[in-house]
């Protein structure tokens, strides 16, 4: 029996790609959505995967981008138009009669929530649930081990690790582990249909708990930092971070440190799910450190020296001019999840 070919939007981010490559290691034919022809699509064709160009808000290349493929699996993207593609993706859904749709949402999805992109997401998830005849999955992850390590390198070379959320905890889900859950409902959509997971690690750890692990892993010692928002914003920006995304992120650094990706974690998802346990955070910083960029090298000693000492001279952002530049509709009601007793209700009956 042939596989079903699938289609894979965010293919070259860090759950899509990995979305990728354990389809095509279980044999299932692979179309990957790239928004421009780069070093990165190459990379997706070379491992095995087709590539189709999108326009992301235009239906019709949708419609041609899903030809021949079965199922596919949505990432939504930090974007003041995140809607408009969702529904031009939808419209191309049903009209190429996917079987099943698995989408990346979010653990605070809400209509109340005072990030743009998180209420958008809420609707997003409505959107796509609403498509008559397919299957559809939502896997809801919450802050991602991922956004710890990306500064990684700063414990590597300096031997301090930037800390944005205090003693605050969560129980980070690795990419590995997203994508598996993802990949299992891709596999069998009937007996995920309808269905919530939101996959976690496999244990509450504050910040200041995940620096002596990064320290082991590293070899070398490594103390905690704790950053203020104005100098990570700044450093993020100058990383190419885009404001759309940064804006989300200090909302959930508040939620963080009001408990939000504590609640209900620890779970069992991700080995219910798939058959195998949650990747320990140990696991997934020993990955990180062995990669390029947190290498103890002259090139990144130097980079990573040059990026902190030229920080506080890169513009700031204001999150509330750039809501207005961008005409952001402001939430009615805004409430953060830990005060959002309808949000909490929500993810109770998951």
């Amino acid at each position: 029996m042939t596989n079903p070919t699938i289609l894979v939007t965010g293919a070259t981010g860090k759950t899509g790609g990995a979305v990728v490559d354990l389809l095509l290691a279980g044999g299932y034919p692979v179309r990957a959505v790239v928004r421009r022809e780069d070093a990165r699509s190459a990379a997706l064709r070379s491992r095995g995967a087709e590539t189709a160009v999108v326009d992301v808000y235009d239906a019709d290349q949708w419609v041609e981008a899903m030809k021949g493929t079965q199922r596919a699996y949505h990432v939504g993207f930090f974007d003041p138009f995140m809607v408009h593609s969702a529904a031009a993706f939808a419209v191309a859904a049903q009209q190429a009669r996917l079987e099943a749709v698995v989408q990346l949402s979010q653990w605070l999805a809400s209509p109340n929530h005072p990030a743009l992109a998180t209420r958008q997401t809420w609707l997003v998830n409505q959107i796509l649930a609403a498509i008559p005849g397919i299957a559809h999955t939502i896997v809801n992850p919450g802050y991602f081990a991922d956004n710890y390590l990306r500064l990684i390198d700063f414990a590597a070379v300096m031997g301090v690790m930037p800390v944005l959320t205090g003693d605050s905890k969560n129980a980070p889900p690795a990419n590995e582990d997203i994508a598996r859950v993802a990949v299992a409902a891709l596999a069998d959509p009937d007996r995920h249909a309808g269905k919530r997971y939101r996959p976690t690690g496999p244990t509450l750890m504050s910040a200041y708990d995940m620096v002596p692990v990064i320290s082991t892993v590293l070899g070398r010692r490594v103390r905690a930092l704790n950053m203020p928002w104005w100098m990570f914003s700044r450093a993020a920006r100058a990383q190419g971070v885009s404001a759309a995304e940064l804006v989300g992120l200090g909302h959930y650094i508040e939620d963080h440190k009001q408990g939000a990706f504590a609640y209900q974690a620890p779970n069992d998802v991700v080995a219910e799910v798939t058959g195998t346990p949650a990747e320990p955070f140990e696991v997934t910083a020993a990955r990180y450190a062995g990669m390029p960029f947190a290498a103890r090298t002259a090139a990144n000693r130097a980079r990573v020296i040059r990026d902190f000492l030229r920080t506080p001279l890169q513009p700031g952002l204001d999150p509330q001019r750039y809501a207005n530049e961008q005409g952001e509709p402001p939430a009615p009601n805004p409430r953060y999840a830990m005060q959002d007793e309808q949000w909490k209700a929500r993810v109770a009956s998951q």
